[in-house]
């Protein structure tokens, strides 16, 4: 396993420094927080790693996955700015990355001139097929937790998704 070449844990120091300065009560929401970010930058990192065989960055895949899993293959450019939870420009950007790897294409939707349609192409099927098979065998990058840690894990940033009115927990769960 490759280190940084640090003998301490900086999240662990700033803690302390923190204690120090603005007491015991704040540590723990700044540490959680601090690990949070940093967990996020190592998953991205392993992530793209097993992705860059594909060409993919994570969200493209996210992208492409949408497509992938869709009914018809296709969705509007709003819905999947709606289900990836960005913004239309970054739904946009990420379309133009996957029309020049050749994994999706753009046309005008058959009914409402005004909605532009994302379609996987037949490159981009295979694609997404290749990288999830990767990103499984990778277990998504989440080495070394086990099936509880991952369980709890999830359940914990479920708790912080409702409480940011992150989607409808109501509706959800009559859905499931």
């Amino acid at each position: 396993m490759t280190t940084s070449g640090l003998s301490f844990d900086p999240i662990a120091e700033a803690g302390n420094q923190w204690r120090a300065r603005w007491g015991e009560d704040t540590v723990a929401p700044m540490m959680a927080v601090t690990s949070v970010m940093r967990a996020q930058q190592i998953l991205m990192a392993r992530l793209n790693t097993t992705l860059e065989p594909f060409s993919l960055t994570f969200p493209r895949y996210e992208a492409l996955m949408l497509l992938y899993l869709s009914r018809r293959g296709a969705l509007p450019l709003g819905k999947m700015g709606t289900r990836l939870q960005v913004h239309r420009t970054s739904v946009t950007n990420l379309i133009d990355g996957l029309e020049r790897l050749g994994y999706a294409e753009r046309s005008p939707h058959p009914t409402d001139r005004r909605t532009t349609l994302a379609t996987i192409t037949e490159a981009g099927r295979q694609a997404a097929a290749g990288a999830t098979e990767a990103l499984n065998e990778q277990r998504f990058g989440t080495e070394p937790l086990d099936e509880d840690h991952l369980r709890d894990l999830t359940d914990v940033l479920r708790r912080l998704r409702v409480g940011a009115a992150d989607f409808d927990d109501e509706g959800d769960r009559a859905a499931g």
